[in-house]
């Protein structure tokens, strides 16, 4: 946590903190008058002993938090996870409790050690934890409606970008500047070499042709890839002949496992594009399968002058990559070699997958996922009508503090999230304000 970082928490804590004192001195108001006199005579003493306590068990619940989201990548919404979450949050605030009360006792009231630790109460604890679960809870549930609405955001603007990256790829798979060497090559072997040129014409139509057949597939088997790289590579040894050192398998060791199609070819563009291919400093590409990857590598020996890169290729083969699937394309870059991984997919595709389909797919979970959350919600106010009630007479028949009050407001404020969420309504900025909100995210390119 940083400095700047570590302060507005402080100060979200002095706020919370605040807040509570002020509830706790209008409930006292309203049920026990003596209490408040008690707590007007001496307000600032109690104001900053509640604010210690507030203080102190708000910063190591953040504190936890933020671990939380660190070590599970902000995914914390699963029972288990959620389970760890919540006993953290006790087991942190008896630490703080535990903390706070030494502070309050021995720098306000002037106790010993001695009396501080005998001071300590089971009541306190009751109390103090059930208060944080509640604020905690309502904290997760906030967190839980900002997490959905940013993924809403991201997925909407995959599904508005998806077929502006495939047109890209495809615009992209053949440099315009790969067409007009491979004809200034196939010019050249005309008048040298009419075999060659002819092997040459007949392997530059195989390269438009598989491009041409692939575009709209979202997945190929690595064994086509393969063989489609070797073709193309027969293209650049005639352009290079010795320059390029080609070690590519035969056939793949799954031969069910696919990639994106016309991966290879731009990976090898790349390292074509970007490196030193001369007779004294050859380029050597290498292709192998390694735990469950395809790795293209190629010894490092870039350019010193060449046009600055719009890493598209790259780009396009992770954003295809997204769409499909949570494994990511490795990208590492060392002092003598570079190095891409393609994650090689073993589940069965059987249609391909157009970039209609794709649409109306999305579309379809996100009807489905609308009608559990309003299913959900219901289900939510149904146990919430049978429950506090519940609740209320368990408080009333057993004790005159009204501890039911604070289930009845943090589940009632969780409850009131979970609808608005579910139906699709901001109170605050209004039935458009998401979707003006998501477009200017999709049209932000920093985002």
């Amino acid at each position: 946590m940083t400095t700047n970082s570590f302060l507005k928490e402080l100060l979200r804590a002095f706020i919370i903190g605040t807040l509570i004192f002020l509830g706790f001195l209008s409930y006292y108001y309203f049920t026990d008058y003596v209490r408040f006199e008690n707590m007007v005579d001496d307000i600032w003493l109690e104001y900053f002993s509640n604010l210690v306590f507030s203080s102190i068990l708000y910063m190591v619940n953040m504190a936890w938090f933020l671990f939380l989201l660190k070590k599970w990548d902000n995914f914390l919404y699963t029972v288990q996870r959620m389970s760890i979450a919540l006993l953290g949050n006790v087991v942190m605030t008896c630490i703080g409790i535990f903390v706070a009360t030494f502070i309050v006792l021995i720098g306000f009231h002037d106790r010993s050690i001695q009396q501080a630790l005998t001071s300590q109460s089971i009541d306190n604890y009751f109390q103090s934890v059930f208060i944080a679960l509640v604020i905690a809870s309502i904290f997760y549930i906030v967190w839980y409606y900002k997490y959905r609405q940013e993924n809403k955001v991201k997925e909407q603007k995959i599904i508005a970008g998806t077929a502006s990256a495939k047109f890209d790829a495809l615009k992209n798979q053949l440099d315009p500047h790969f067409l007009f060497n491979s004809l200034n090559v196939l010019t050249s072997l005309i008048e040298e070499d009419p075999y060659q040129a002819q092997k040459f014409t007949t392997s530059l139509s195989k390269v438009y042709r598989y491009v041409l057949e692939q575009k709209n597939k979202d997945l190929v088997t690595v064994d086509e890839e393969l063989q489609f790289a070797r073709t193309y590579v027969r293209l650049l040894k005639m352009r290079f002949e010795d320059s390029i050192v080609f070690d590519i398998p035969e056939k793949s060791l799954n031969p069910e496992a696919k990639i994106i199609p016309l991966s290879l070819q731009l990976l090898l563009e790349n390292a074509v594009k970007h490196n030193v291919v001369t007779s004294e400093r050859p380029l050597h590409i290498k292709v192998i399968e390694k735990d469950g990857m395809l790795q293209v590598s190629n010894n490092l020996q870039e350019k010193q002058v060449v046009k600055k890169s719009s890493g598209v290729g790259l780009t396009n083969i992770q954003q295809r990559y997204a769409i499909l699937t949570d494994r990511r394309v490795q990208i590492e870059k060392a002092a003598s070699d570079f190095s891409v991984r393609l994650p090689m997919l073993t589940k069965q595709v059987s249609k391909v997958e157009t970039q209609e389909v794709y649409i109306e797919d999305k579309r379809y979970e996100k009807a489905k996922e609308r009608v559990e959350n309003i299913k959900g919600f219901y289900g939510n106010l149904t146990s919430y009508i049978i429950v506090i009630p519940i609740l209320v007479f368990i408080n009333y028949n057993t004790t005159s503090f009204p501890w039911a009050i604070f289930p009845a407001l943090g589940w009632g404020f969780g409850l009131t999230v979970h609808g608005l969420e579910a139906f699709g309504y901001n109170p605050f900025y209004g039935k458009k304000w998401e979707e003006r909100k998501m477009r200017e995210f999709m049209e932000d390119e920093n985002f």
